[in-house]
């Protein structure tokens, strides 16, 4: 069986000086809309306590171009602009759902430079895509074939901090779901094996940053020595950025390859909740922390699950999955990092730590999966009431001061 779904296909161009000074500003303009209309909507709802909707920005972006001042805002596409727009929609629907913080202005600096073109501001014929205000079609490098029959729908154009330029070409796919299996698998996350697995399989971690640290080090004490705003401290940053960017593409190659062959190879996988956010305020593991990127990992796996008929079982952060004997269930109460190997006080069998863990993580998510059993240990408040599953605390989410 097979499903359709909506699947991006990101490839490296080579623009024209031309093109690039059109998406160059294309992308100011993107991120001048974005900023304006966040600033009166924030002032709407200071002064006066009131939601501006999609369709006032939308009136406000046409009053701008009227003006003197904004009147270079008619001479890119209008599409990305009113795309601008509805992403910052998207923004404040999430915030106002509590889903989300307040959205934030767009830096030149530091913000993606990207520009979005729907179906009317594109031309897509024999293979060859055109973006509006452009005579030439986009030098594209097809380094995979897209869907057989397949019509783009959404267009997104980026240029990475190395002045690398992408193409995001978004189109309806035909994934064919995999035939079931009976292999389940608890994964678990940690630092010098990236995941073990409840099978005894240990994947390194590769730790890609650590591999160019060096390199990365000296780039940025070179970049460090050059004068702010020079056209050599531009070439130390892009050097850098550079680095950077090696390093994220071998990470995220490396993670593609590990969550397809677990879900491949499983009907169920299953893995824990962790709250990387606050594991990573530990300064002495911050670094390889993120290096791992388990969250990526999970996103990974939580899409490609859904597209091939697999499932994905998230349990509780707060499941002692380490402390706890996988073979007749006794929980030990104290568990140090540096201990890697372990003996039962129960039963007395010799555990490894992370193969414990895994297994611990899977039998728990089979539980779940079965009949949503509640993996969560009961806690006790001071005062000795117990907190249950449902119990959370309350969002604190503050607004920016104008």
């Amino acid at each position: 069986m097979a499903r359709q779904v909506k699947r991006a296909f990101r490839y490296r161009f080579y623009p024209t000086d031309e093109q690039a000074a059109e998406l160059a500003r294309t992308f100011g303009c993107v991120r001048l809309v974005y900023n304006r209309a966040l600033e009166e909507r924030t002032r709407a709802w200071y002064g006066e306590r009131r939601r501006v909707s999609y369709v006032e920005t939308s009136a406000m972006l046409t009053t701008w171009k009227k003006t003197e001042e904004l009147a270079f805002l008619a001479e890119v596409s209008s599409v990305p602009l009113q795309q601008a727009l509805r992403h910052l929609q998207t923004a404040f629907t999430g915030f106002f759902a509590k889903r989300a913080k307040y959205p934030r202005f767009k830096s030149r600096k530091k913000s993606r430079h990207s520009a979005e073109y729907t179906r009317s501001a594109f031309r897509w014929h024999d293979g060859e895509l055109a973006l509006a205000k452009m005579s030439e079609p986009l030098s594209i490098v097809w380094s995979r074939p897209l869907p057989q029959g397949a019509v783009p729908s959404t267009v997104t154009v980026s240029r990475d901090a190395a002045g690398r330029w992408f193409v995001s070409i978004l189109c309806t796919d035909t994934v064919a779901r995999l035939e079931p299996v009976e292999q389940a698998v608890g994964v678990d996350a940690g630092i010098t094996s990236l995941v073990t697995l409840s099978t005894g399989e240990k994947v390194t971690n590769p730790r890609h940053e650590r591999r160019d640290r060096e390199r990365l080090t000296r780039a940025q004490k070179v970049l460090s020595r050059k004068a702010k705003g020079s056209k050599n401290r531009d070439k130390a940053r892009r050097k850098v950025a550079r680095i950077h960017a090696r390093i994220a593409d071998r990470r995220r190659d490396f993670l593609h390859k590990l969550s397809t062959r677990l879900v491949h190879d499983n009907q169920v996988v299953v893995i824990e909740d962790l709250n990387v956010r606050n594991m990573v305020a530990n300064h002495s593991l911050a670094r390889v922390i993120s290096d791992a990127a388990w969250r990526e990992l999970r996103s990974m796996l939580e899409y490609k699950a859904d597209w091939y008929g697999r499932e994905l079982v998230v349990i509780d952060r707060w499941f002692p999955s380490t402390k706890t004997c996988s073979q007749c269930g006794t929980i030990t109460q104290t568990m140090p990092l540096e201990v890697r190997d372990w003996e039962c006080g129960g039963c007395r069998t010799r555990h490894d730590r992370d193969v414990n863990a895994a297994k611990n993580i899977l039998a728990a998510g089979l539980a779940v999966s079965a009949c949503g059993a509640d993996v969560r240990p009961k806690r006790r408040k001071p005062g000795g009431r117990l907190v249950t599953k449902q119990e959370t605390q309350p969002v604190m989410v503050g607004l920016p001061r104008l």
